[in-house]
């Protein structure tokens, strides 16, 4: 009998669900959206109940569309919008709140309390990452001082939080697994990246009662099974990471030095740095990659708040594309983007610049701009964003970046990934199946439960679709990135 590794993508727009082969073949996936609430300025939440109802329910649309049987199912793996922040009641398994989603900023003024108390080094030091509303810890303590009862509840160890990887173990699992993987751990601002533990100093910092944490298992591990309620009876939940590791393993990046970067609603860039954690000195966060048997990998990251987001905003906001792929067309309406710049801060910037109050802005416009204009400016500041990052990321590891392996949606845009060559000066690898998430996540179930024997397999099944070279003379470029770091100077001190 054939069998398969079901992958659940659970993402910041939507659920998806992908069932792939022994081969590493996607051979069916099923997708929805899912609301986005904004419910004030700058506040971005989801419904926990929604994102679990359209997560198990593209899960059950993949898995009929292929009439697999529970027995077909090796295992599932997980991987998920890493930071949002749910808290539910340990018994009934509800909600407290909805959902505070990464991108989230309402606790951005008590980040700056944090800040002003001195409190950065000691921080960073435990976590690898800058104070900022953009991880868990402080949306949990929003939580708890907003939503009348929830301390008192969280007091007595009534109450569970959980990123959206524990959420759905929960769910999966009928209420009887609360876990996460060190990854998604190390997001939270509260994991002590080098013991591999939850820090009590921390959580009292920041008022959180321990026995709301998950219980923190590696990323390639037999967590629990799931429920004859929700699911087939029996099948293993085995592989966990969140959204952007995950990635960086369905990329194959298991050597220290190799980069990947996921264009998704926000971009984010990877660089393996093996088995020791390298603290930044240029503004990037240091994470755990993933941990596999006994042994943890770690990774420099660079964080961009709105990537693919902005072409969302072009079509919703601005109403100039009806459609997201419609982007790529209007942009090639002209031969380049008439010294138009748009710096997308639309919730914030982060690495290198790390303005929580930032305010996107489109600079350069003139009678001439057209709306093929804005939408160059649109992709070609995702790409300038990302040549930010590279340069930080290539201070801080000492080595020159040759070459960048690329997924997530906008990868499949030619222009861009071209125009992030050029101004990289680097090759650009997009690979075969850029499905390259869910990969991941597949990989570390499959390697739990013995479908696959080693990474050295695995590595095997990845294949490149496409290699973008290094095309725009010298002297274009110098142009291009003087034209982008005046637009940053203007955005950053709001001129």
């Amino acid at each position: 009998m054939d069998k398969y590794i079901l992958a659940l993508d659970q993402g910041t727009t939507s659920s998806r669900a992908i069932v792939f082969d022994h081969a590493g073949n996607a051979v069916s996936v099923a997708q929805k959206e899912f609301t986005q609430y904004f419910p004030k300025p700058g506040w971005v939440e989801h419904d926990p109940m929604e994102i679990w109802s359209s997560q198990i329910g593209v899960a059950q649309e993949a898995i009929s569309a292929l009439r697999l049987s529970r027995d077909e199912i090796a295992a599932i793996g997980i991987t998920n919008q890493r930071e949002t922040t749910i808290v539910w009641d340990a018994a009934t398994g509800e909600p407290v709140h909805n959902a505070i989603v990464w991108q989230d900023r309402r606790t951005a003024e008590y980040c700056d309390s944090l800040k002003e108390k001195g409190l950065t080094g000691m921080i960073r030091e435990k976590t690898g990452l800058i104070i900022d509303a953009y991880f868990s810890g402080t949306k949990i303590r929003w939580i708890l001082e907003n939503v009348p009862g929830a301390r008192v509840r969280a007091e007595k160890g009534e109450l569970r939080f959980g990123t959206v990887d524990s959420w759905l173990v929960w769910n999966l699992t009928g209420g009887k697994v609360h876990v996460t993987d060190v990854s998604n751990a190390s997001r939270t601002m509260l994991f002590n990246i080098n013991t591999l533990q939850w820090d009590q100093e921390l959580l009292d910092l920041l008022d959180i009662p321990i026995s709301m944490m998950p219980q923190v298992k590696s990323s390639s591990e037999v967590y629990g099974e799931t429920s004859g309620d929700v699911f087939a009876e029996g099948v293993p939940v085995a592989g966990m990471a969140g959204d952007q590791q995950a990635a960086l393993f369905g990329q194959m990046c298991t050597e220290p030095g190799s980069v990947k970067n996921t264009y998704g609603t926000g971009c984010f860039m990877l660089m393996n740095t093996g088995t020791e954690p390298i603290m930044s000195k240029n503004n990037l966060l240091t994470t755990i990659a993933w941990k596999i048997g006994d042994t943890v990998n770690y990774a420099l990251e660079g964080s961009i708040f709105v990537g693919g987001s902005v072409v969302q905003w072009l079509r919703d906001g601005l109403g100039i594309i009806k459609s997201s792929s419609e982007v790529e067309e209007l942009a090639r309406t002209v031969p380049d983007n008439g010294g138009v710049y748009f710096v997308p801060a639309l919730t914030g910037m982060g690495a290198p610049w790390w303005d929580q109050y930032a305010k996107g802005g489109i600079h350069g416009i003139t009678r001439g701009t057209t709306a093929g204009h804005i939408a160059r400016a649109a992709l070609e500041g995702i790409a300038f964003q990302t040549m930010d990052i590279v340069g930080a990321m290539e201070k801080d590891a000492g080595v020159r970046l040759s070459e960048l392996k690329v997924d997530g949606g906008a990868s499949r845009d030619n222009l861009l990934m071209q125009f992030q060559a050029d101004i990289l000066g680097a090759d650009v690898i997009r690979p075969q199946v850029t499905e390259t998430t869910a990969k991941g996540a597949c990989y570390l179930a499959g390697l739990a439960v013995g479908f696959w024997d080693s990474v050295a397999e695995i590595k095997s099944q990845w294949l490149a679709e496409r290699v973008f070279h290094p095309e725009a003379p010298e002297e274009k470029v110098n142009a291009l990135k003087e034209g982008w770091s005046d637009a940053i100077r203007r955005t950053i001190n709001n001129l």
